[in-house]
Formats: structure tokens, C-alpha cells, sequence
């Protein structure tokens, strides 16, 4: 049956919204590379998408040499940088590694009151996931997997049963325009529409082909207004 598919850009939808996902702090991963292209990333995400509030996760993992401590720097320097009007909050995106149980114990930042952003290995998710994920909840944090549909070892299975253990997850938003592939595509639209999701985010890195995708998108009423609903969770982790 046919179904209208509307231009999620033109819906309002993301506008006055929080991101809780983005490699936006200069410097520090493989997003930003420097100051002027962290204030150019801001200045879409503020005047091109309308967020209100957005959330820097860089990333932290073995090998990385990011700590709470060594990106308050560069978050400070970006903020007193940053003359807009969209608050800016500094978290990380943690990798599920050898170095994670480290980290857990003496070293993280929180997203918002008491969730934690986390990710695998795109391929191979690690032996011990669900003891990494638990000792999360040991911490009083509440896990948040990070882009699920992107995990190629994940099968329908491990969705419902990371869910039934009460671990949550993040959509990337260009998952579903294809951006990252067929697969992640087909995935997302399926967490989607079985309500499986918790919350959303853009996972920008740089505009190169970001910014022609999003634009590009075009989703039905039903699954603009599951988004629209993930994007209010967001306002309050």
C-alpha cells in the first residue's frame, strides 16, 4: 500500500530538540579535526536543524587517550568559542573494550542524570557483553547502546533480549535514509516500527555527505512520529 512520505527537515521536527549524539568537540576523534569546523558543525546544527541542546561525545577507547579530564579542555575552548544560542553539554560515547571495566570505575561521564552511551565493535561485539553491560547498571547508570541497527553481528534475538534485560537504544536518524548502508537501513525501520528504540541521534561527524543525506530524507507520518517521540526521550536523560 502506498504511504506519503514527507521530508523530515521540512516537518519541524528536529527543531527546538536535543542531540545526545555527535563528534563535535574538536580534535580529539574522528570527527572534528579542529576549532573552525567544530564551530561550523554547531552553526548547522543550530541554524540548519534548530536543536536546542546537543550533547558532545566523543569517543573513548582503548588506545584513544580520551579522559573526563583530557576533554574538558577542548569543551571549554569550544564553548567559549561558541556564540549561539544552543547549550552544549560534554559526555562521551564509551567503547565496550579491554579498557572498559577501567574506565567504568574511575572515569566516566554521564549522558544527562544517569544513562551511559555505549558501543561495540561494528563486526564482532565482545564475549562478555552482557557482564559489561550489567556491571553499567552495578554503577547506577543506565546503559544506552549506541546505533544497534549498525552492529552486523546482531540478529533479531539479541534486539529482544538486550531489551528484555532493560538496556536501551539510540538511533542513528541517517540509518534510515541509508547512509550507512542497506542493512542498518532495513534494521532501523524494523527497531522502528517495533518500538524498540529510546532515543535518537545524529552521530555527526562532518557534513561531507551528512548534510545531502538528511536533507534528502523522506519518512512516513508513522515513523515521523515515532522519531518525534525518541527526540522528546532525549530531553530527559
Amino acid at each position: 500500500m502506498f504511504s506519503l512520505k514527507h521530508r523530515i527537515l521540512k516537518t519541524g521536527v528536529i527543531r527546538g530538540k536535543t542531540d545526545i549524539h555527535c563528534h563535535v568537540l574538536p580534535g580529539v576523534d574522528d570527527g572534528s579535526p579542529d576549532l573552525p569546523h567544530s564551530l561550523d558543525l554547531l552553526d548547522y546544527m543550530e541554524h540548519d536543524l534548530g536543536f536546542s541542546d546537543v550533547w558532545l561525545t566523543p569517543h573513548v577507547m582503548q588506545g584513544s587517550g580520551n579522559t573526563a579530564a583530557r576533554l574538558q579542555e577542548p569543551f571549554s575552548t569550544l564553548s567559549s568559542r561558541y556564540e549561539g544560542a544552543m547549550r552544549l553539554h560534554l559526555s562521551s560515547e564509551y567503547m565496550l573494550d579491554e579498557g572498559f571495566d577501567e574506565r567504568l570505575e574511575t572515569d566516566v561521564l554521564p549522558l544527562g542524570e544517569r544513562h551511559l552511551l555505549v558501543e561495540t565493535s561494528y563486526m564482532n561485539g565482545p564475549n562478555d557483553l552482557y557482564d559489561l553491560l550489567l556491571r553499567v547498571w552495578h554503577k547506577g547508570l543506565v546503559p544506552l547502546v549506541a546505533h544497534p541497527e549498525r552492529y552486523m553481528y546482531m540478529e533479531e534475538h539479541d534486539y529482544q533480549d538486550l531489551k528484555a534485560h532493560g538496556y536501551e537504544f539510540q538511533l542513528n536518524l541517517l540509518s534510515l535514509s541509508g547512509y550507512y548502508g542497506t542493512r542498518p537501513r532495513l534494521v532501523s525501520e524494523r527497531l522502528l516500527e517495533a518500538g524498540l528504540y529510546d532515543n535518537v541521534g545524529t552521530d555527526l561527524h562532518h557534513l561531507d555527505r551528512f548534510e545531502d543525506y538528511l536533507w534528502d530524507l523522506k519518512l512516513t507520518r508513522r515513523q515521523i512520529d515515532a522519531i518525534e517521540l525518541l527526540f522528546d526521550n532525549n530531553t530527559h536523560l
